[in-house]
């Protein structure tokens, strides 16, 4: 079946709030077993994935931004070993490498073994961000698709069905793209990745999809190339 998929290898982004279901905060069971579910279905087409998480720090106003950095960093291995367990329990293989070493949890992150492992048909979950503070989680999606030769990014949201010209929170009249350019993003300042993440998906022509991971089914008809939410990029 992947053969009918326009994708052979993607990254899936997720948000901390992603994981938080609609508690807002920590991790909701029932939520990281539906997005489990979703990412197996996908899995079972014949794709190969791999995961970038978000992390929701305690980090305050005021608080230095290395050190909220790193708060959030170690957010996302926690909220990697939730996804993994719960993606486990459903008879999926699954390996958590880190940018920052925690050789008694994950492994760390080595390019070649994360190809490895997908062609070997494992779900690899990317934790701990690049590693460094003033880097985002959507950089270091960017980042990984780069390296492991990622076919697409697929940029699970919440609450929107993918990029609008403003906050449809905020203005009903608000208008969802269904497709844009790399440099159109930048230039209207649309909430897609920030600047570096959109800067290194254009040089390397990563196409980003950007759809809404409320609905359920929505994770395996954007890995299999459907028309949902908005396409960045790409064809």
């Amino acid at each position: 079946m992947a053969e009918k998929s326009k994708y052979k290898r993607v990254i899936l982004k997720l948000s901390g709030e992603a994981l938080a279901g609609d508690k807002g905060f920590g991790i909701d069971p029932e939520t990281v077993e539906s997005i489990a579910s979703q990412i197996k279905d996908v899995t079972e087409c014949g794709l190969e994935v791999a995961i970038v998480n978000g992390g929701l720090s305690g980090s305050s106003k005021g608080m230095d931004r290395a050190t909220a950095d790193y708060m959030g960093m170690l957010a996302t291995v926690i909220n990697s070993l939730a996804l993994q367990d719960a993606l486990e329990t459903l008879g999926v293989p699954t390996r958590v490498q880190t940018a920052i070493e925690m050789r008694q949890i994950a492994e760390t992150y080595i390019r070649r073994r994360a190809i490895r492992h997908m062609e070997k048909e494992r779900v690899v979950i990317f934790a701990a961000g690049t590693g460094n503070p003033y880097f985002s989680t959507d950089t270091t999606a960017a980042l990984r698709a780069a390296e492991v030769e990622a076919d697409a990014i697929l940029m699970a949201k919440k609450g929107v069905d993918g990029v609008y010209d403003c906050d449809p929170a905020k203005n009903k009249d608000a208008v969802m793209f269904e497709k844009l350019d790399y440099i159109e993003v930048i230039q209207r300042k649309l909430s897609v990745m920030d600047s570096t993440a959109i800067s290194l998906c254009m040089d390397n022509k990563i196409p980003i999809v950007v759809f809404n991971i409320d609905k359920p089914g929505n994770i395996l008809r954007a890995a299999l190339g459907e028309e949902i939410g908005t396409l960045v990029g790409g064809k």
